[in-house]
C-alpha cells in the first residue's frame, strides 16, 4: 500500500541534484510547460466590424474575469538603433482615437516615443486564452487631460511622480525617499500638488489591431484588423 505514495512523493520531491543546482530544475523542466487552450470560438461573423467596440467587448469580460490589473498592458518601443524595449502599464483609457497611458516623458519609453512614436501595445488575459495586439502612433494627450488625470491620483501616487526621475540611475531608495519627503514638506496641502511638466499622457492611434483565442490544439483563432486608407477598418483571418 506504501509503495504507490512513496513513487508519488520521490516524482515531485527534488532530487539530490536539483537541491546542489536549484535552478537547474527550472531550466530543464520549462519546455515541459504546457496547458490546452479551450477558448471560445472567434468566428468573422461574430465579431463588431469596429475593432474598438470588439476591444470593448473584451475589455468588460475581463473586468468581470480577472481579479487583478485586467487594465496592464505591454508597451514596447524602439530606440534610435532600432532595438526593441519592453515593460508593463496600466491602460488608463479608450475610445474610438486610440488608447491612453500616463508615464514620465523622460522616462526611457518617453525619450523612444520622441525619437520614434511607432508603439506596440500587449494585453494577455490567460484566465480567457486571450490576447489583443495593438500598433499605432503615440502622441501626447493635451495638457488639459494630464492635468484632470493627475488630479483624480491619489496624493501619494501624484507626489512619487513628482520625485522620481524615472529611468535615470539614482544613488540609492534613500534619496528618492528623501526628495518625497522634501515634497510632502512643501506641499502640506497635498492637493496643491502640481503636474509635473515632464509627466502626462500618451495616446496610441491604432493602425493594426489583432485578437488572439486560444483553441484546442494550438489552431488558434486570429482576427486582424487594419485601417483602410480612405477611413474605417477591415478584418481578415490569420493563421496561428
Amino acid at each position: 500500500m506504501l509503495r504507490p505514495v512513496i513513487r508519488f512523493i520521490k516524482r515531485w520531491l527534488p532530487g539530490r541534484d536539483e537541491v546542489r543546482h536549484p535552478g537547474r530544475f527550472a531550466r530543464q523542466s520549462v519546455a515541459m510547460l504546457r496547458r490546452e487552450y479551450q477558448g471560445k470560438p472567434l468566428e468573422e461573423e461574430l465579431v463588431n466590424p469596429d475593432p474598438i467596440l470588439q476591444f470593448e467587448s473584451w475589455f468588460e469580460e475581463a473586468m468581470r474575469v480577472i481579479r487583478d490589473d485586467p487594465n496592464a498592458m505591454v508597451v514596447s518601443t524602439v530606440d534610435e538603433q532600432g532595438c526593441p524595449s519592453a515593460r508593463t502599464v496600466l491602460l488608463k483609457g479608450f475610445n474610438e482615437e486610440g488608447f491612453i497611458f500616463y508615464t514620465n516623458y523622460e522616462s526611457r519609453k518617453g525619450r523612444q516615443i520622441l525619437t520614434n512614436p511607432n508603439v506596440a501595445l500587449t494585453f494577455h488575459w490567460p484566465d480567457l486564452m486571450r490576447q489583443v495586439c495593438i500598433e499605432g502612433m503615440a502622441g501626447k494627450t493635451p495638457e488639459s487631460q494630464s492635468d484632470a488625470y493627475f488630479r483624480s491620483r491619489p496624493a501619494g501616487s501624484r507626489i512619487s511622480a513628482a520625485a522620481s526621475p524615472q529611468s535615470q540611475v539614482v544613488a540609492s531608495r534613500r534619496e528618492l525617499e528623501d526628495r518625497v519627503r522634501e515634497l510632502e514638506e512643501e506641499y502640506r496641502d497635498l492637493d496643491a500638488i502640481p503636474r509635473p511638466a515632464h509627466w502626462g499622457g500618451y495616446l496610441v492611434r491604432p493602425e493594426r489591431i489583432e485578437f488572439w483565442q486560444g483553441r484546442v490544439n494550438r489552431l488558434h483563432d486570429r482576427i486582424c484588423y487594419t485601417r483602410k486608407p480612405e477611413g474605417g477598418w477591415e478584418f481578415r483571418r490569420l493563421a496561428p
